[in-house]
């Protein structure tokens, strides 16, 4: 049993009710037994449980436990030149790192945030200049119409009048929320038109955008505009050759948590003959 199908335990069952008869066979696998599982998969890839709950969004405690071992595990192996760079800002920006790695191992294309243009209310303020007429003399007479000396428009005055008028807002187009989902739906491929013209049938390729993945990742240069708060004199070369491979070290480090608690829950749901794993 892969650890994805211990989520459906966590969230409430419907009632569903037919004719159809409940499994009953000794070797089924109940909701006690995947909690049981869960605890000796807890016990022996206990970071890579917490990464990916927190990822999957069940336990927000599970997500800070995960940053916080995250950023020991950096504190510990962090390079040298990183540790110069750093110097009494070393645990701070080990946090940070930690955060932004953490981040970048859970997004999916279903991960949104608040837009920070807007603050999340889809509405903003934008500044406009428009011409407006005014009548210092007041209005022409009915007479001026009809003279050909005099016109209406020697009675008008246009002035330039900047506005701050409210506007939706350009980031998120009014949503309040920005979606890191990629403009291919999350699919991670999209049409090939050529190929579909020539071929008649429709052909699909990788989305260049996303690289397939079906959303847009973190970029390293935020990671590094939250380092440089700290450390201000962070050359951006120095992060390029020292820092940015430390930092995609620790999203591999994610990865290779999960992939550890996945193998250690398949484990442990996996009933032999000597039903011992359990």
């Amino acid at each position: 049993m892969k650890l994805e199908a211990a989520l459906k335990h966590f969230s409430p069952q419907g009632m569903h009710i037919n004719d159809s008869v409940k499994g009953t066979s000794p070797e089924r696998i109940t909701g006690t037994d995947v909690m049981a599982a869960i605890g000796t998969t807890s016990s022996r890839a206990r970071f890579g449980l917490a990464a990916f709950f927190g990822k999957a969004g069940i336990s927000k405690t599970d997500a800070q436990l995960a940053v916080q071992a995250l950023a020991r595990h950096a504190i510990d192996v962090a390079p040298k030149n990183v540790r110069k760079a750093a110097a009494d800002q070393f645990g701070t920006c080990m946090l940070v790192l930690a955060q932004y790695a953490f981040a970048e191992y859970s997004r999916s294309a279903a991960t949104s945030c608040t837009c920070i243009t807007c603050n999340g209310t889809g509405r903003t303020t934008r500044t406009e200049t428009t011409r407006k007429v005014s009548y210092p003399w007041g209005k022409a007479p009915y007479w001026a119409n009809r003279s050909r000396a005099v016109r209406p428009s020697d009675w008008e005055k246009w002035t330039e009048v900047t506005e701050i008028v409210p506007a939706v807002c350009d980031a998120c187009e009014g949503k309040g929320v920005i979606s890191a989902r990629c403009r291919c739906g999350g699919k991670g491929e999209v049409l090939d038109r050529k190929a579909t013209q020539e071929r008649g049938a429709p052909v699909y390729k990788t989305c260049e955008r996303c690289g397939g993945n079906g959303y847009s990742s973190v970029p390293s240069t935020a990671a590094y505009k939250a380092i440089i708060k700290h450390i201000p004199d962070l050359h951006v070369r120095t992060w390029t050759r020292n820092w940015k491979p430390f930092y995609e070290e620790l999203v591999d480090i994610c990865h290779k948590g999960e992939t550890q608690a996945d193998r250690a829950f398949q484990e442990a749901t996996n009933f032999r003959d000597d039903k011992d794993n359990i």
